[in-house]
């Protein structure tokens, strides 16, 4: 680039008093030395840094003193200095301004969020009468119900009636065959058959037995009382001496003979007596045992028959034909519609306070039936103890075994406390935290409370809140880190 001629080797103080005045008016406007600058500033990367004047030599030894080869060093020097000065201040300004907005930021309450008052469900604080209730589902059941299991295996051959037909007693449900139970009845007939024969032969014989030892008796008697009748004429004749005296003691000896022979025919007698008694009982008692092996194989055959045993409807009745069913399956059922209970599975938590004889309110979802528990299963199966309700009343219609109901039982009556339709996270006898509306503002603040007894859809308040107060009762979790709502 070329020099500028008002320049010269001496130095910028002299080069300017070398210059007309107008060069020197446009140097003391800064303008040559800026088109040096820009010119210079132009050829210069941004930030790179002369190797020269690092080693502190002057870069260019031919140029006037004062001036690089950009342009005139007087201007540069002067300028850069307040550039840099502007920058940190520009910097610290802004880092003030950010640490402010931070700290105004930070103390800043967060915004209260807005609830939709059509989507919240609010309830009451009252005080008066809290009657605490479980609840839980169940079905209807007949409180009378007769199971028919088969007595004996067998083979369907053909059924008769379908469940939920109404029956009455003896009416013939279903038929079934087996050739072995007609086999055993027939052999258990053939037995007793045989027995009795053997009873009839055994009183014939024995009765042929005594009538002939009674017989043997009574001829002995003859025989003993015709000897002593001559012993005795025998003996007054020997006293007379009529007779030679051994010829009556000859007869007084027969005579005796005769009594001992008499004496052992009624032994004899007697022990036929007794000993028919006990043949004639054995043998009856076995003709007996044949006679209920025979009634119990009668029944297992007419048991393939089966029929209803009282008038109601049949249940549980699917079995097809050529279905071979064994003993002890259980075949149909048979209960009464017009005598139905309730069966409520109660959870185990709430069971606890449930007792014979407490009033009871049953749901058919059409129609509603007072009651009073019964009984109380004393077993707990799923988590749930099941309570059956005696129905009070009338059935409502459409009332039948196996409907599906909900109870609600009454275990408790509270008289004067402070009682609230139970919240969406409230249980008994905790501390909650739920949201109070503000009397005349559309807010909503969150306030403890401390909750007591509980029942289906109510729960006791023990300290928190006072008669009158809204709670809303809603699922509030979305807004646990807010200690206030607004409610539009």
């Amino acid at each position: 680039m070329a020099r500028n001629p008002c320049v010269g080797d001496r130095g910028t103080a002299v080069a300017l008093i070398a210059c007309e005045p107008e060069e020197i008016e446009r140097h003391a406007t800064g303008g040559a030395i800026s088109d040096h600058m820009d010119e210079a500033t132009k050829k210069r990367a941004p930030g790179a840094e002369n190797p020269d004047l690092k080693k502190g030599r002057d870069p260019d030894p031919d140029r006037p003193l004062g001036f690089d080869r950009a342009g005139p060093s007087l201007m540069d020097v002067a300028r850069e200095p307040q550039r840099r000065w502007k920058g940190k201040a520009a910097l610290g300004i802004t880092v003030l301004g950010a640490l402010i907005l931070t700290v105004w930021l930070a103390r800043l309450e967060p915004a209260v969020p807005t609830v939709d008052r059509n989507v919240l469900l609010v309830g009451t604080v009252e005080r008066g009468t809290f009657a605490r209730e479980v609840r839980g589902p169940g079905t209807l059941a007949p409180e009378e119900v007769v199971h028919l299991s088969a007595v004996a295996g067998g083979r369907v051959e053909q059924v008769h009636v379908r469940p939920g037909a109404q029956v009455i007693q003896g009416a013939v449900l279903l038929e079934m065959t087996n050739p072995d139970v007609e086999l055993e009845h027939l052999q258990a007939q053939q037995q007793l058959t045989q027995a009795r024969a053997g009873l009839l032969d055994l009183r014939r014989s024995l009765g042929s037995q005594l009538a002939s030892q009674e017989a043997a008796m009574e001829n002995a008697l003859a025989e003993y009382e015709e000897a002593r009748r001559r012993a005795q004429t025998d003996s007054a004749l020997a006293e007379r001496e009529l007779i030679p005296a051994n010829g009556a003691q000859r007869s007084r000896e027969v005579a005796g003979a005769r009594q001992a022979q008499l004496q052992a025919e009624r032994r004899g007698l007697e022990l036929l007596n007794g000993s028919l008694d006990e043949q004639l009982a054995i043998q009856e008692e076995q003709v007996q045992q044949l006679t209920r092996i025979l009634d119990s194989r009668r029944r297992r055959l007419e048991a393939l028959r089966v029929t209803a045993p009282s008038g109601g409807v049949l249940q549980d009745l699917n079995l097809q034909v050529g279905q071979w069913v064994q003993s002890g399956t259980t075949l149909a059922r048979v209960a009464h519609p017009d005598r139905l209970m309730a069966e409520l599975r109660i959870p185990e938590v709430q069971a606890r306070d449930v007792q014979i004889g407490q009033p009871a309110l049953i749901d058919t979802r059409s129609d509603q039936i007072s009651g009073v528990v019964r009984r109380v299963d004393p077993n707990v199966q799923n988590a749930a103890v099941v309570v059956e309700v005696s129905l009070e009343g009338d059935l409502p219609p459409g009332a039948r075994p196996d409907l599906n109901v909900d109870g609600v039982i009454e275990v408790e009556r509270l008289e004067d406390v402070l009682h609230l339709g139970r919240p969406a996270q409230g249980q008994s006898h905790t501390t909650v935290a739920v949201f109070r509306m503000v009397p005349g503002r559309n807010e909503a603040v969150r306030v403890p409370v401390r909750l007591g007894r509980s029942s289906v859809n109510r729960i006791e308040i023990v300290e928190g809140l006072e008669e009158g107060d809204v709670i809303i009762l809603s699922d509030m979790s979305r807004w646990d880190e807010h200690d206030r709502v607004r409610v539009r």
